[in-house]
């Protein structure tokens, strides 16, 4: 039997809650886009292309989750290169994992209904693009602050370093 200490064992959670949820965030958040654009390309089939882009938005939260997994595994040690974390730096990467998991989870969702009824309106109005565009970006932010904590504590927190 392999010994893992405890603090490699926390990051290994916090690695699963940062693509966990950012990725559940993410399949939800372009679910809802491409509800609503299949809606869309009922009604407009040159509504393809665009509700392809609008459909696409919300992927960026389970890929910044998947960064954060991938760092925390590494620097753990998990996935070679690491020599383990202390307690102290496992629970941290939990609160890492955590950071972006949820806001990635919100974030994804929230783009997801953003760019779901910007398809929509583009529908109605063809000049709503690059508008519709702009309000799908607006809850990008969210993942980006969850995104940039997670590094923060992975820096300050011993884990990268």
């Amino acid at each position: 039997m392999v010994d893992i200490a405890l603090g490699t064992a926390l990051a290994a959670i916090g690695a699963g809650v940062a693509i966990g949820f950012a990725g559940l965030g993410s399949g939800l958040g372009q679910g809802m886009a491409a509800a609503g654009s299949v809606g869309a390309v009922a009604e407009d089939n040159d509504m393809f292309a665009r509700g392809i882009i609008f459909s696409a938005l919300p992927e960026t939260q389970a890929i910044y989750g998947f960064l954060i997994a991938i760092l925390l595994l590494v620097f753990s040690g998990l996935l070679g290169g690491g020599s383990g974390l202390s307690d102290t730096a496992g629970i941290v990467a939990i609160g890492v994992g955590a950071s972006i998991g949820f806001a990635g989870l919100g974030s994804g969702m929230g783009q997801g209904m953003a760019a779901a009824s910007s398809v929509g309106a583009i529908v109605e109005d063809n000049d709503m693009f690059a508008r519709g565009i702009i309000f799908s970006a607006l809850p990008e932010t969210q993942a980006i602050y969850g995104f940039l904590i997670a590094i923060l504590l992975m820096v300050f927190g011993g884990i990268l370093g």
